[in-house]
């Protein structure tokens, strides 16, 4: 769990795909929102439950399955408010007549807590992050010493990189990772730990990214991830 005066953020690890599903929960109203409901969303309905908070906002980082599957589930409980980026929803082909459509610097108010939806392509065309004071919610754009793949439907590669120099370029150094799969050795990292050793934030071309993210990456380096440093990559 993060926590601070304002919020906390809860995780559980959920599925046959080790996802996080995460609670914002804000302190001065007890709202919560429900960042990528899937799987055993009985388990997070309780622990909203034991928390005494109330789900008012589901967030979307992304549109594949493992990360949604658990829509339904959330709002047969709670009369909650679907968010995800215009960009995704076209993408997806879902949900294009939500008022609560997204851009990327848009700001979303959960009681007095103030959440900021960046648009970060790669993964799929309209993938988001949820920057919440120092922390970062990054779905499948991030990974503890990883990135999402780029070989799927709406995968773009070219777009990932340019992703994340941009994240490692304006984000604090101290900001904190919170990924959508427990892939590595650890289940949060700051941003200067993925600067320092996130194998995907190390090149300094597109054409080396793309070659290891498309070609060496999966063929290489398995999971539990851990951190690889600069100039190492291929070793």
């Amino acid at each position: 769990m993060t926590s601070g005066d304002e919020f906390s953020i809860h995780a559980l690890e959920l599925g046959p795909m080790e996802n996080f599903v995460y609670l914002i929960h804000d302190h001065a109203t007890d709202r919560a929102a429900v960042v990528d409901p899937a799987w055993e969303v009985p388990e997070v309905l309780a622990l909203a439950q034991r928390r005494g908070i109330t789900i008012t906002d589901i967030l979307l980082t992304h549109s594949h399955h493992d990360h949604i599957n658990g829509i339904e589930a959330v709002l047969e409980r709670f009369d909650a408010q679907l968010h995800l980026l215009k960009d995704e929803a076209r993408f997806w082909g879902n949900y294009l007549d939500l008022p609560t459509l997204h851009h990327g610097g848009d700001r979303i108010e959960l009681g007095e807590t103030a959440i900021q939806v960046l648009h970060t392509p790669g993964h799929t065309p309209g993938s988001a992050c949820y920057h919440i004071g120092d922390s970062l919610i990054t779905g499948d754009t991030l990974f503890v010493f990883g990135c999402g793949r780029c070989d799927l439907r709406g995968g773009d590669p070219e777009q990932m990189y340019v992703t994340l120099k941009d994240m490692a370029e304006r984000l604090p150094s101290t900001t904190r990772i919170h990924p959508g799969h427990n892939y590595a050795e650890k289940s949060t990292s700051t941003l200067e730990e993925q600067v320092a050793g996130n194998p995907f934030m190390h090149f300094d071309t597109r054409e080396q990214f793309i070659q290891y993210r498309m070609h060496y990456h999966d063929r290489y380096r398995d999971s539990p991830y851990g951190p690889v440093r600069k100039g190492e990559e291929m070793k």
